[in-house]
Formats: C-alpha cells, structure tokens, sequence
C-alpha cells in the first residue's frame, strides 16, 4: 500500500450515500487513516453521519445525487471547505421499494427510470464531477491523482428473473465505470468497480451484524462492511502498475 506521510497535506475523501454499512465503515476507516472525510447524503441529519461527525470529525453535506446542480454544488463546497477530493466513494445502488418480484409485464416504467436515476445516471453525475476535479490534482510521486469507486452489486453482471430494473440500473453503472476506467486510468485517475454479491451485515450497537432483510449474521455468511472498506482504502493505495479495475466481493460461502 502507499504511505499518506508521503502527502504534504490530508488526503480529502468524499463518499455519496450516507448510511450505516459500507459508507459509515469507509469514513471511519479513512478518518483514522488521518484522512479529511466528507459524506453526503440527501438526509444529512441522519443519526448515523451526526455520529461520524460527533466521534469522527467527518464533514456532513446535503446532495441529492441525481440533480446534476446538486452534485455540482457539493463537489464545490468540499473543495472548498477541505480541499479537492483524492478519494471519491459512489455508494449508491438505486434499490427501491418496490423495484424487485415484479414481472416485466407489471413492473411500473416511473419507477424504473426512479431506480436508474438514483444508480447509474448518479453515478455518471458523481464521476464526472470528480474526473473535473481529480484532473487539476497535483501528481503524487507514483503519477497518482486520485480514485474513483463504484459500488455496486451482483446485478452488475447477473440479470434476475424479475428484477429488470435493478438489473438495468446495475449493469448501466458497470458500463460507465468500465467506459470511465479506459478513458481516465491513463490520466492517473484510478477508476474501480467492486460488484458485492451478498447481502450486507452492517454492525449494530451491540456488535452483532444484521441485514435489514436476510437477518441475523451467523459465521460470516453476511458482508463485512468494514471489511469492505479495507478493500476501498487497498484500491486507493495500489501501485499504479497493477491498478485493479473490478473486485467481486462475496462471502466464503455464496453460491454463484
């Protein structure tokens, strides 16, 4: 991995989706990595980023990531308020109630442009945004300018019986990263996917993991969210000689 010593000032990272699994894991983890963390998300009073702010000192903002003068605004707020961003997390998947065990003949067309609104077309809004911002970064020593990572999930690659509009969504946001990772990895900008094929255990306070739909962990059949961030922070930190673009995660004992 690459050393922050090596950085005359904190690396800023900006995570979009403000929540208690992978986004909550990641500004704790690159918090204590002494980075300056931003996290965003359209609730920015929810009790989970009051937390970070609270014990972490992480930097809340108010997006709505499919309003392209949203994202506009709060890339320039960040910069502003911490500087531009070197790590940038898209941590927005575009489930919605409702989306799944419809059949395509009954599955609502509103709603399927919601989902795609809220996944992939954020997604471009967010990348594009940080590809402008990312450009005008100073090189570190290794050509390094920063890091664009895209969660997403098994739908990426597997389209479901009845789920045409996760999938739709899902398998967009693929081809944007793949398409933004051949255009921007030669400007040494590190552009990764990490497709999660399981449900995702985001830890409790009394330090069981749960899902709020498969239920209880029981021996680490659940995704780590921690763990997952451990995995971003490595993306982020790879040599640019053997810059990975795609990262399937799943737990050792997913069927696939």
């Amino acid at each position: 991995m690459q050393s922050l010593e090596s950085d005359s000032e904190a690396e800023v990272a900006l995570i979009i989706g403000g929540g208690p699994g992978i986004s909550a894991s990641c500004a704790r983890l690159f918090a204590a990595q002494g980075m300056q963390v931003a996290i965003a998300a359209r609730a920015a009073q929810k009790p989970v980023m009051l937390e970070l702010e609270a014990q972490w000192g992480v930097r809340r903002y108010t997006c709505d990531a499919q309003d392209p003068s949203s994202v506009e605004k709060l890339f320039g707020e960040v910069t502003a308020d911490l500087g531009k961003p070197r790590l940038v997390v898209h941590n927005i998947d575009g489930r919605m109630e409702g989306i799944f065990r419809k059949s395509i003949t009954e599955v609502d067309p509103d709603l399927v442009l919601q989902v795609i609104k809220n996944s992939a077309f954020s997604a471009f809004l967010v990348g594009q945004q940080a590809a402008r911002v990312m450009a005008d970064n100073d090189e570190r020593e290794d050509g390094h300018k920063g890091s664009l990572i895209f969660t997403n999930a098994s739908a990426a690659f597997k389209g479901y019986a009845k789920s045409a509009a996760f999938a739709l969504a899902s398998h967009g946001k693929s081809g944007l990263a793949q398409s933004m990772a051949r255009e921007l990895m030669p400007q040494g900008i590190h552009v990764a996917h990490v497709p999660i094929d399981a449900a995702i255990g985001w830890k409790r306070n009394d330090g069981t993991r749960a899902h709020w739909l498969a239920g209880e962990a029981v021996d680490d059949n659940m995704a780590d969210p921690d763990q997952i961030a451990e995995t971003y922070l490595y993306l982020h930190r790879q040599h640019r000689s053997t810059w990975a673009f795609e990262v399937v995660l799943r737990p050792w004992l997913e069927r696939w």
